[in-house]
């Protein structure tokens, strides 16, 4: 009697089942980068990406136009704030970026809106007004570390007694994986800085690092450097922590 079945009429059955593909040698070891190629050619792995910490990336897409302009241009009163910012070798910084902020001529914290306008139909940033002291400033470095800004003198802030007047500064840079925070304090309010909270706690040396120095009417240099060198011949700026 037949055997009862339930494959479809005509099914082909080979003489000899196919040999199974021999199993991979697991000395050889594997290469999951590898593979073939459409006509079944090997192709050889592909390189592993470098590995990068952060950026660098500010100077393309976080400055805009007048960023260094926290003062309109033109206002009396307006001074100038320029220096470099130098790595642990004592070399210029060519992409990093500083954010300044600092309180209005009242004192007041609140700033006023104009810096980073934007575009209502493209949305892109257009930058300032040129018209009102916003009390904050984006400004990357250039190829030699520079960094140059136009400001109104600094002003003590509202509500924190004691406190002098200073510019207060945030520091993007490659190789760092959180921003540092650091003060620019000026030579003309030497009184104020012996009650100042922060400089008061400071000994002699490392305060100094917080300091701008004249150099031209109206004009004062600030260096940011990120760490000492070996010889130390610079350094470190003093960095601050909030918590």
């Amino acid at each position: 009697m037949p055997r009862a079945t339930t494959e479809p009429a005509g099914t082909h059955h080979p003489a000899a089942a196919p040999e199974p593909t021999a199993a991979p040698d697991p000395a050889a070891g594997t290469d999951p980068a590898a593979g073939t190629d459409p006509a079944g050619t090997p192709t050889p792995p592909l390189p592993p990406t470098p590995s990068q910490t952060i950026g660098p990336f500010y100077g393309y897409a976080l400055p805009f136009r007048g960023g260094e302009q926290i003062a309109p241009a033109g206002r009396p009163g307006t001074i100038t704030l320029h220096g470099r910012v130098r790595d642990g070798d004592g070399a210029p910084v060519p992409d990093a970026l500083l954010e300044f902020w600092q309180a209005g001529p009242d004192g007041s914290l609140t700033g006023a809106p104009g810096s980073l306008r934007r575009d209502p139909v493209t949305g892109a940033v257009i930058g300032r007004h040129g018209l009102d002291f916003t009390g904050f400033g984006r400004v990357p470095t250039d190829a030699d570390g520079r960094y140059v800004l136009h400001t109104l003198p600094a002003t003590a802030p509202a509500g924190h007694p004691g406190a002098a007047p200073y510019l207060a500064v945030c520091v993007f840079a490659r190789g760092l994986l959180h921003h540092l925070f650091t003060r620019v304090y000026f030579p003309e309010h030497t009184e104020a800085h012996a009650g100042d909270p922060l400089l008061s706690r400071l000994p002699a040396d490392r305060a100094r690092t917080l300091l701008a120095h004249p150099d031209g009417p109206d004009r004062y240099r600030f260096d940011v450097q990120l760490q000492q060198t070996a010889d130390g011949t610079y350094e470190e700026t003093v960095f601050l922590a909030f918590r």
